[in-house]
């Protein structure tokens, strides 16, 4: 299956499928409201603007499954344009793993799974011993750990390379200029 045939949800409630998107480079982002990294719409927003145009788009997409995105499509909504001037495109709420995986997020992590955890680092240490703690089926395996994962998708619906939830929106802008 293309990533272009994967159906999706606007957080307006349109359905779609990615192949809107087709031809351009693609950040695609699981958010969160109520998250540490909740800051992230700040620097996404800055690579938004200033690298958003017709050849490359963000895409958001809200998960309650890390306890961190309890409100609504809409609430989800207005608080990303409230506090973060959010003009990126926005989704419904899904899930980013489990047996009710969206298929965008199964595609995602099958294409660029999670490659490990180094626990010399302060923050992944936090999130491996977080995940053991609650989610330990996820603890290990190619899913998505937390809030704020992000894919880069190139030209031709190639999932490119994996960020994840430490890594700020602006320490990728390279990666996305090489692919525009």
């Amino acid at each position: 299956m293309s990533i272009y045939d994967i159906k999706v949800t606007t957080i307006d409630g349109e359905e779609t499928t990615i192949e809107k998107y087709k031809g351009k480079v693609l950040l695609v982002v699981n958010t969160a409201s109520k998250c540490g990294f909740t800051p992230q719409y700040e620097g996404l927003e800055a690579l938004y603007q200033s690298l958003g145009n017709e050849d490359f788009e963000i895409l958001g997409f809200p998960s309650n499954q890390f306890n961190e995105e309890p409100g609504s499509n809409e609430d989800i909504k207005s608080f990303c344009q409230l506090n973060y001037g959010v003009t990126f495109p926005l989704f419904e709420k899904v899930d980013v793993r489990g047996k009710n995986v969206h298929p965008l997020f199964a595609h995602l992590t099958e294409k660029a799974p999670f490659r490990g955890w180094d626990l010399s680092d302060e923050v992944q240490k936090k999130f491996h011993d977080i995940n053991a703690e609650r989610y330990p089926e996820f603890v290990e395996g190619g899913s998505i750990k937390w809030n704020f994962t992000k894919f880069l998708i190139d030209r031709k619906g190639n999932v490119v390379q994996r960020f994840d939830s430490w890594v700020e929106p602006e320490d990728i802008a390279d990666s996305i200029r090489k692919l525009i």
